[in-house]
């Protein structure tokens, strides 16, 4: 059997797809669709390379709830941080525990896990994507609105990570994305060509308004991304703050989603995150049951067969 990693949206099928995402939804209201403790005996190593609260929160209690345990390994801990490759470290890896997940700056620390490991990794955010938080966007969507086929996603702010998984989700589960940039902070070109040789409904401009109309869901992200310290991005993003009168040109029941961690009055105002439209806790609690849903996959299959 073939190794199952979860490293980006864009190489899984939709079919996959769908059904982690109705697993997650079916794990939140209390189906057992693997029984109970399905990963015990069960080890996954978590590798933080940037700080965390609830990617590492969601993960390890993920694995607790399955029956399994996890070790988190800091960047300052491993023999990574100090010259060992990322191939050994993989090697080594692979003799110890089940799975990897890692949260990194450099997306081919993932692929180079995957290539020389013999276990399933997981990627918990790289520079280039961060799957499993829209996977629970995704998850999120359906909870509160039904399938999320056919609807309108809107996007604000800097095209980055996380606008890049959106590329691949709004493509594999058949909605529309409209990502309203900056110009010079627009979405990767290589997510954007990817879309539309597959297919996809995938929306650029520089227009918040117009992105923003009529839409089922608008959400943003921080302006500044750890690490990042351009105060000069800020004056280009100030335009695409997410604002109640942004939200009042959506849909009469659009929903307001933000990956955290949220600096109000910044990419979207205090009355917005805590406002009628806002559903991020249940987004953030969402990282939950989706990881719950994509470690069953990784390590056991589709839940039924």
């Amino acid at each position: 059997m073939s190794i199952r990693h979860f490293l980006d949206l864009n190489l899984l099928p939709a079919a996959t797809l769908r059904s982690l995402v109705d697993t997650g939804l079916s794990l939140k209201r209390g189906a057992l669709p693997y029984g109970r403790a399905p990963l015990g005996g069960k080890t996954l190593a978590m590798i933080f390379e940037k700080p965390s609260t609830r990617t590492r929160v969601s993960f390890e209690v993920a694995m607790l709830q399955l029956g399994g345990q996890a070790v988190v390994l800091g960047a300052h801990e491993m023999q990574l941080g100090r010259g060992e490759t990322v191939a050994d470290t993989a090697r080594v890896l692979s003799r110890y525990v089940d799975a990897v997940m890692i949260r990194t700056n450099a997306h081919q620390k993932l692929l180079d896990l995957a290539e020389y490991g013999t276990i399933p990794v997981v990627n918990g955010l790289t520079d280039i994507s961060h799957p499993c938080q829209v996977m629970a966007d995704v998850m999120t969507i359906e909870d509160h609105r039904g399938p999320i086929a056919g609807k309108v996603i809107t996007w604000c702010g800097d095209g980055n990570n996380v606008a890049s998984s959106w590329i691949h989700a709004a493509t594999k589960f058949g909605c529309t994305l409209r990502l309203a940039c900056p110009a010079t902070l627009g979405p990767d070109p290589v997510a954007l060509e990817w879309a539309r040789q597959n297919g996809g409904h995938i929306i650029v401009t520089t227009d918040m308004a117009e992105a923003v109309r009529d839409a089922d869901c608008v959400m943003t992200d921080v302006w500044l991304s750890m690490g990042c310290t351009d105060e000069t991005r800020k004056e280009k993003l100030l335009p695409y703050q997410v604002t109640e009168a942004m939200m009042d040109l959506a849909k009469p029941d659009a929903l307001f989603m933000h990956c955290l961690p949220a600096h109000r009055n910044e990419e979207m105002t205090a009355g917005v995150i805590d406002g009628p439209w806002s559903v991020v806790w249940d987004q953030a609690e969402n990282r939950l049951h989706i990881q719950k849903a994509i470690l069953a996959w990784c390590l056991l299959g589709e839940a039924g067969k």
